[in-house]
């Protein structure tokens, strides 16, 4: 790993930049590092992102902390995804996003994010909306910008303050194949300070199926068992297969799905049989193929 890993670090305050870079100096071990950590202190804007539109990247995962608004744009986004295998994590900062999207002074930075047609419709919607629906209403809408043709995997993740009151900001991942999204979906599972039936929140307060992403991410395990009988309907098709096509958009993880498959086999539900091997019963492997019962 020390001989392949490449990071790079950037804060538009100098003395931020300096102090990262004298910190970093005195990790132990930093000189083993066949590449030196960079650090930049360079405004996060249309330069850094016509530079990453130009670049040929490696598998890369960026992290933007904007700071607010200003420099988060789709277009950067779009920038440092485009690769193979480069995937993108960004500080959302609802408060600073909530207040801006009503105010003329930052109109542009708001189109940026959203675009501006969505940000258009968004702005006459929140109006006669709620506290709560307000914050559901502009992630949703978030998710679906940074989604646009439906090709890429988006999880949000809340944190609120404190007092567990307010909502202090989001985490975004993005990502173009489904590992990346299977993998940061177990990391953000683990990470999430509650679960109801195994499921973990992802998020602190129960969204409204007014809004079909954040609803689906607070649907408890019970859910799943039906929800597999009704989707799969007379189909027959690999663990690997359902899992990957199924789970997209859900809080349920992996082990969520072997759960419930392992009690719809208990109770004579679905056949499973793994093709040309032995399998104990109630084990799902990546190959072991599920029938389910007809409608």
């Amino acid at each position: 790993m020390r001989q392949m890993l490449v990071t790079m670090f950037n804060d538009k305050d100098e003395n931020n930049s300096r102090s990262l870079e004298q910190a970093i100096k005195e990790l132990p071990g930093v000189e083993k590092l066949t590449h030196k950590p960079q650090v930049m202190n360079e405004e996060v804007g249309t330069k850094m992102v016509k530079t990453f539109q130009q670049m040929r990247l490696v598998p890369t995962l960026f992290f933007v902390d904007p700071w607010g608004y200003k420099g988060l744009s789709l277009q950067l986004v779009n920038a440092v995804v485009k690769g193979w295998a480069c995937e993108c994590i960004f500080f959302f900062n609802y408060n600073r996003i909530n207040m801006g999207l009503n105010n003329e002074l930052v109109e542009e930075h708001m189109n940026a994010l959203f675009g501006k047609d969505r940000a258009d419709a968004l702005r006459a919607k929140l109006a006669r909306l709620s506290t709560a629906d307000r914050e559901l209403m502009i992630v949703e809408e978030l998710c679906k910008a940074l989604n646009p043709t439906g090709d890429r995997y988006v999880l949000p993740f809340r944190f609120k303050d404190d007092r567990g009151v307010r909502t202090s900001h989001h985490l975004i991942f993005v990502s173009k194949h489904f590992r990346g999204y299977h993998i940061m979906k177990g990391v953000m599972a683990s990470e999430s300070s509650k679960q109801e039936q195994e499921v973990a929140a992802f998020e602190y307060s129960p969204a409204d199926k007014k809004y079909p992403l954040l609803f689906e991410m607070s649907r408890p395990l019970d859910e799943l068992r039906e929800t597999l009988l009704k989707d799969c309907a007379g189909k027959r098709m690999p663990f690997k297969q359902l899992y990957e096509s199924h789970s997209v958009g859900k809080a349920y993880t992996d082990s969520n799905y072997r759960h419930v498959l392992r009690n719809l086999e208990e109770d004579g539900a679905i056949v499973a049989e793994r093709p040309g091997g032995k399998r104990r019963k109630g084990t799902f492997a990546d190959d072991v193929v599920i029938a389910f019962p007809g409608k």
